[in-house]
């Protein structure tokens, strides 16, 4: 054995130890960290907001307020027919029993209806202060003390129990969202690979790399205080699960093809590393780039996911470059069992699936190109069916409680509306900002609260529903004519998240698209070919979104749609989408590098990658419909739009669109750079082994 194998063998079997007990390292430095990361979940919904909107500034001034920021309730009793004396007389012993047990702001006053059939009970304390879990106990406690039954019903709602509900929502989801994605995952790579363990690897290797991603979240959150929220904490996992089984599915495919012309695994493991992962490092950094671009955002959500996802496909990158390849080659071609891939055999030749699509492109390009384009237009008309906004408490796919005591408020009094406007205003103004909003048209009652450090409170009660339109009209009247004074409350958060979303879209949206297309420029060293992607990507997120306008109210029921919803999707659609893009133009850069012309390199590419990025489609796919089970309603819309869209991408853009466009505009499509000029194969020099088996 020569020194150069000698030294070659030595590190196929150093290398993998070495970097398997790097990470069994980095998984015990990471394990007191990962399971803190739910405690950190801000989800409130003034916790979303910026710290300019009067929402926010509201909750600040009243946080200085004697006893801090208040939780409000509303207990309210219900009986059809009307209620009876023991039913007052049962309602009265249990608020006194809640009154005994907490420190209320004020003595809570029975509010009975015109029809007899509900009474209110208003509850505020500032017990609880900002701690959102002394809150949920608090509310807890109180719907423990407060019982109906035999025909009386007692509900516990108002704000209060409203963001209590939502956080037990949001503290279930993180067990099933993790098992489902696993499962799913599982699945997926036992039907892709056909093998009793090679599935194992990189499902594991995703799972470290979660572990990962949840401790380094946690530390941003504690050291830079990113903010982290039970919906961000949900997409993390699934994206990590999901970009990193793709990138598994990208090296694993590679590794394979080498396994059969290079007989050790280490040497085939470095081969197929040389040869994907240039395609799979540069799709990781587009991702990234694109999710960052939310660090723009005004939006405290929106601007804490942008980091966060990077971390978590930074952490999947990683896993997938370093732990998967270790593992791989301690495993040796047994892992493939039983189709082990023998050193010098061929590969059974049979007819592609995609090497047929590709051709049925290549024979009419240009009808293919708008029969494709026409089609996603039309679903993009979709969204012209997407409702208004969505209200809070429309946002559960099952009705808690808060839900059904603000139902029941509601067709009680119809004459005002049961959730508090809170508005705060210079002390020394106090009195005439009381008349004044005593007197603005739509406000039912105004009562004055604390006052400290030179601002007083004042408790507003609109005369429409909550969130209804005339509510919406009485807090923008209200914030017109207060001057100097501040508006918030819950209603007024939901217009405040609007209002910043709307602000977001428009500086979030241009950002992510010039980042992508400089990438994409830099990388293919073209103009046409990123103009391509990009456009494809952005015909992708209109026609998903447009289906789920066509489904959203009439199949699914749902009764308007999430703001952050055109934002969200449209980032993560368009970074994720541009991957494919990059693994199916890279191969197609190097076909027209080794001498192919335009077309015959546009299918050959095709039929090259097309089964990769189909399997890894599905999986992303898949990954993100496991949303679409959860509980709320704002990530069942995501996840659906972001798995159509992915699967539009990949069935239908990637392998028609690109591929048309790329035969229909020949040497142009690589303009305006040296392939578009050269009229055979480019220098030696210039031959990149990049690209994707």
């Amino acid at each position: 054995m020569g020194a150069e194998q000698e030294t070659r063998h030595r590190k196929g079997r150093f290398v993998p130890w070495t970097l398997l007990a790097m990470w069994v390292v980095v998984l015990a430095l990471a394990f007191p960290f990962a399971g803190k990361l739910g405690g950190a979940e801000q989800n409130r919904a003034v916790d979303y907001l910026p710290s300019s909107a009067d929402s926010t500034q509201v909750a600040k001034i009243q946080e200085a307020l004697p006893g801090g920021e208040a939780t409000d309730l509303v207990v309210v009793y219900h009986r059809d027919g009307g209620l009876t004396d023991a039913d007052r007389s049962t309602a009265q012993t249990q608020i006194d029993e809640v009154a005994a047990a907490h420190k209320l702001t004020a003595v809570p006053e029975p509010v009975p209806s015109e029809d007899g059939e509900t009474l209110m009970y208003p509850v505020s304390t500032t017990e609880p202060g900002q701690d959102d879990e002394l809150r949920n106990a608090l509310v807890e406690d109180v719907r423990a003390s407060v019982e109906g039954g035999d025909g009386l019903s007692a509900d516990v709602g108002g704000p209060g129990g409203l963001q209590a509900d939502m956080s037990e929502v949001f503290a279930s989801l993180d067990g099933p969202l993790l098992y489902t994605t696993v499962a799913v995952v599982a699945v997926l790579l036992i039907l892709i690979y056909r093998s009793p363990v090679l599935w194992l690897v990189p499902l594991f290797t995703a799972g470290a790399a979660n572990f990962l991603a949840m401790a380094v979240t946690y530390g941003l959150h504690e050291w830079f205080g990113l903010t982290v929220t039970g919906q961000s904490s949900g997409v993390l996992s699934i994206l990590v699960f999901g970009a990193g089984t793709d990138y598994a599915l990208l090296i694993v495919s590679r590794y394979r093809e080498e396994l059969r012309r290079i007989e050790r695994p280490y040497d085939a493991m470095v081969a197929a590393l040389r040869g994907c992962g240039p395609a799979v490092l540069a799709s990781s950094g587009t991702v990234a780039a694109g999710l960052l671009c939310l660090l723009a955002a005004d939006l405290n959500s929106s601007r804490g996911m942008g980091p966060q996802g990077t971390v978590g496909v930074l952490s999947a990158l990683v896993a997938m470059m370093t732990l998967l390849p270790a593992l791989l080659v301690l495993l040796g071609r047994r892992v493939f069992w039983p189709l082990v891939p023998a050193f010098g055999s061929e590969v059974r030749q049979r007819r592609s699936v995609f090497a047929a699509m590709g051709s049925s492109a290549g024979r009419r390009p240009l009808t293919v190109l708008a029969t494709g384009a026409v089609l996603l237009g039309a679903l993009a008309l979709g969204t012209l069916n997407l409702t208004g906004s969505l209200k809070q408490e429309d946002n559960f796919t099952d009705r808690p409680e808060s839900i059904a005591a603000g139902e029941t408020l509601a067709g009680a009094f119809p004459e005002r509306g049961a959730q508090p406007i809170e508005v705060v205003v210079p002390a020394a103004r106090a009195d005439r900002a009381l008349a004044k909003v005593r007197g603005t048209q739509g406000v039912a009652a105004a009562e004055p609260g604390r006052t400290a450090d030179g601002w007083s409170e004042i408790t507003v009660f609109a005369e429409a529903p909550p969130e209804s339109a005339g509510e919406i009209a009485t807090i923008e009247a209200l914030r017109e004519e207060l001057d100097g004074g501040y508006v918030g409350g819950p209603s007024a958060q939901q217009i405040d998240l609007q209002d910043t979303n709307s602000r977001d879209r428009w500086v979030v949206v241009p950002l992510v698209l010039v980042s992508v297309l400089l990438i994409l420029i830099g990388l293919l060293r073209s103009l046409v070919a990123p103009l391509i992607l990009v456009g494809a990507v952005v015909a992708v997120w209109a026609a998903a979104l447009g289906i789920g306008g066509l489904v959203f109210e009439p199949v699914f029921g749902f009764a308007g749609t999430d703001p952050g919803l055109p934002l969200l999707t449209f980032v993560f659609l368009v970074a994720l989408g541009v991957d494919y893009g990059i693994f199916l133009m890279h191969r197609m850069r190097e076909e027209s590098l080794s001498g192919l012309e335009p077309a015959p390199a546009a299918l050959k590419a095709l039929s090259s990658t097309g089964a990769v990025i189909a399997s890894a489609g599905l999986v992303l796919a898949a990954t993100f419909s496991v949303l679409t089970n959860m509980p709320l309603v704002m990530l069942v819309e995501m996840g659906f739009v972001i798995a159509v869209g992915v699967l539009l991408d990949t069935f239908l853009v990637r392998t028609y669109l690109v591929t048309s466009a790329s035969v229909a505009l020949g040497r142009k499509v690589w303009w305006p750079g040296p392939l578009s000029k050269a009229p055979a194969a480019a220098p030696a020099a210039e031959r990149e082994p990049v690209g994707v088996a």
